[in-house]
């Protein structure tokens, strides 16, 4: 733990994943060494540590993609650099529907690619060449295509998926996509940090004078102690609106508690290769007759019977040689304290379980079974309305912020880290900068075209 110190040229205030890419960027890209990280507990202990750690340029809005692709390309850069520490792969994600008709899903992929659909998007239908599709490719992402299958022809997706239930009708294979260890990700970039003269404080923000230059007040492990900043980052996940506040500022985000499950897949239900796989689909939970009494006797759980929204996901977790699978369900719309415990619903587990077998049938031998190791978590989804991020500068001067990053931390973490070094260092700005910033509230037609998105793109 580093010393307080009496001043700095910038305060980032958490030191999560994206916080800690706001200081590699300012160090890697702009030469700003003066860098004070300030976090209560250890680096990447709260929302990061709960990352499903995946990553896709899938979205249903071209803006969201061309940042996500850029976030790819410097996760690319850094997996080069280092031998691929981050351990990134790229099998994709399989998108799978039973829809009869899954033309509103492919004309989402040619509104979400945008300009460059025509060329990135590959059907394979029964009256189509299918030959070039390779589902097995190697889980290296240099060896991986790009773009996106989309596959009509049934007796192809029995083929490639067949672990899959009878009965999808199409499946959307999201080429450039996988999975990577954020928490190598983070490590490496506090090292690059650490080595120019970055420093890691514990504390507490307690208030800040609103003012450039900045005056905070910290409670750290050994007391009170004062901090005064040139500039400012609102790094701060969850606690992003509470920093706002002590700026006098109000940021239009909440957050929204969502669980996950992990277990040892003792019955090898998902091949180690498969794509992370989502069901589109809504349903309604096979419960059994003495199931649905006791679940409508309660309040809390009455819901449960009720159709369900689509967005289950699976896959395989620790490499090829590893032994252990990830499901979620991002089920929860009601807002949340970031404050207090961690609302774990015990019924989750069962649920998400019984939700995912609909897709992958063999999952069905771990109902009421599960490995005793099984580990059920959650993390809050910091979000806006519209589910993009807040990157840029705050209303205060000197102030900046890069914020509700909601389930796609991990994966935006370095086009988010890059974004906003490079408005605090008032350098050159990608084009989709104003989009990510507050200015987009002050673009009425941009608002009006995400208001009539069907989808936000969480997952």
């Amino acid at each position: 733990m580093t010393a307080t110190p009496a001043s700095v040229d910038t305060a980032i205030i958490g030191a999560g994943n994206i916080g800690i890419a706001v200081a590699y960027y300012l160090v890697v890209r702009h030469g700003v060494k003066d860098i004070v990280l300030i976090e209560a507990g250890d680096p990447m202990a709260l929302t990061s540590a709960q990352s499903g750690e995946n990553y896709r340029n899938w979205w249903p809005h071209p803006v969201m993609t061309e940042f996500t692709d850029a976030s790819i390309d410097l996760m690319q850069d850094i997996a080069r650099a280092t031998g691929n520490r981050i351990h990134m792969t790229r099998r994709g994600y399989a998108l799978a529907t039973r829809r009869a008709d899954p033309s509103p899903l492919i004309d989402d992929l040619h509104r979400g690619y945008g300009a460059g659909a025509g060329s990135r998007i590959r059907v394979h239908g029964p009256r189509a060449p299918s030959a070039a599709y390779r589902p097995a490719v190697s889980a290296d992402w240099q060896a991986a295509p790009d773009g996106v299958d989309v596959l009509l022809d049934p007796a192809l997706i029995r083929a490639s998926f067949p672990t899959f239930a009878p009965g999808i009708a199409a499946v959307l294979h999201i080429r450039r996509a996988g999975d990577l260890s954020g928490q190598q990700l983070g490590q490496f970039m506090l090292e690059t940090i650490r080595a120019a003269g970055g420093r890691l404080v514990r504390a507490r923000v307690a208030a800040i004078d609103g003012r450039a230059p900045f005056l905070l007040q910290l409670e750290t492990p050994d007391g009170g102690a004062t901090l005064r900043a040139a500039r400012l980052v609102n790094a701060a996940g969850p606690f992003a609106g509470a920093v706002a506040a002590m700026l006098g500022e109000r940021i239009a985000v909440e957050c929204v508690f969502q669980q996950k499950l992990a277990f040892e897949d003792r019955h090898a239900a998902i091949p180690r290769g498969m794509p992370f796989a989502i069901d589109l689909d809504g349903q309604e939970i096979p419960w059994t007759e003495d199931e649905r009494a006791i679940l409508a006797a309660e309040p809390d759980t009455a819901a449960l019977l009720a159709p369900m929204p689509g967005g289950i996901h699976c896959r395989s977790d620790g490499g090829d040689l590893g032994t252990w699978i990830k499901l979620g369900w991002a089920i929860n719309r009601a807002p949340g304290d970031p404050a207090g415990a961690p609302p774990l619903d015990p019924h989750f587990p069962d649920i998400v379980l019984r939700a995912a077998s609909r897709l992958h049938p063999a999952l069905g031998a771990y109902l009421g079974r599960l490995p005793r190791n099984a580990r059920h978590y959650g993390g809050y989804y910091t979000m806006t309305p519209e589910n993009w991020p807040l990157i840029g500068p705050m209303r205060t001067p000197g102030a900046f912020m890069a914020a509700a990053l909601s389930g796609f931390g991990t994966m935006a973490a370095c086009a988010s880290g890059a974004l906003c070094a490079a408005w605090a260092a008032g350098a050159r700005l990608p084009g989709y900068a104003p989009a990510l910033s507050m200015a987009r509230y002050h673009d009425q037609p941009l608002m009006a075209e995400l208001a009539a998105l069907d989808s936000k793109g969480v997952l």
